[in-house]
């Protein structure tokens, strides 16, 4: 595993975890996006997990300034890609998005370079041509708090060589990740194939007023013990990721609930700037959500 100089393109909630755990592990770290007002925000979310990494990992003041100096951000993308050893992209969960930014990535960035997809819910051989080079082509998939669940999923496609499979997941533990190889392709990998139809079935019952949300979450937290429930989850993960999966299951499948799970979240929660934990509000407002206080579970 010749890995040390890592490119990670897309700068959203989970893009700078990804960079800042990179960093935090000694490598050196590029933070990719398409504008320097992205990269600003970029910042900005960085910064704040110094105190997650203190808090959460008993890190020093130190060896989070540290890794946060490892930390590069650059707008031009031959510029951010010029030294990569690997680029981890993670940019939006739309197919279109995908395949212009491996059509530019594939030109700019050198030619042993290793590319690896976070996507959530798309398989690496949708865009493993249009990168030029399949065969170092494959998915790296994160976890949201990557810092605590520290999971990854490596999985390849039918043309991804076997020591490029091999280096990745060397690398996976080489950041403090546990490394979770998937030899077949598989839409949702492991983790998203078992959480994203409990997401999908939350929603369904929203939007179909069956149930309100804190009921729904009420009813899972009882139930089987969970610390959280499908919509603080989803306030985790993010309601713009589940509003694009929600959106590319409507424009796949045309399935009408998907279509209105995907209004809902767009006209409701991101139409007003609810986006989740990171914006301080989504279901639930934060930092004191309600789901987290004493009396939610009681009768």
């Amino acid at each position: 595993m010749n890995f040390k100089n890592i490119t990670v393109a897309g700068s959203g909630v989970l893009g700078s975890q990804i960079a800042y755990q990179i960093a935090f592990k000694g490598f050196n770290v590029t933070v990719y996006d398409i504008n320097d007002e992205a990269l600003e925000r970029a910042k900005e979310r960085i910064l704040k997990l110094k105190a997650r990494y203190q808090a959460d990992l008993g890190a020093s003041e130190a060896e989070v300034n540290s890794a946060f100096d490892r930390v590069a951000f650059k707008s031009d993308l031959s510029a951010a890609t010029a030294n990569a050893d690997l680029v981890i992209e993670a940019v939006p969960e739309a197919v279109h998005i995908k395949t212009d930014f491996y059509t530019k990535l594939g030109q700019a960035a050198p030619e042993n370079t290793v590319f690896a997809t976070n996507s959530s819910t798309l398989l690496p051989s949708q865009f493993a041509e249009v990168t030029g080079r399949p065969e170092k082509f494959l998915a790296l998939h994160f976890a949201n708090e990557i810092w605590k669940n520290n999971t990854a999923e490596i999985m390849k496609h039918p043309g991804t060589d076997m020591a490029v499979f091999e280096d990745v997941i060397a690398f996976a533990k080489a950041i403090g990740m546990v490394a979770l190889p998937i030899y077949k392709e598989q839409s949702g990998y492991i983790l998203n194939s078992l959480l994203v139809p409990l997401l999908s079935a939350a929603e369904k019952l929203l939007v179909n007023e069956v149930a309100d949300i804190e009921t729904i979450d009420k009813t899972w937290m009882i139930a089987t013990k969970a610390p959280m429930g499908p919509f603080a989850i989803l306030d985790v993960v993010g309601i713009n990721t589940a509003y694009n999966i929600s959106l590319a299951h409507a424009k796949a499948t045309g399935n009408e609930v998907a279509e209105k799970i995907a209004k809902l979240l767009k006209e409701e929660y991101i139409d007003k700037g609810k986006l989740g934990v990171a914006a301080g509000e989504g279901f639930y407002k934060y930092p004191n959500p309600s789901f987290a206080g004493p009396d939610f579970l009681k009768n």
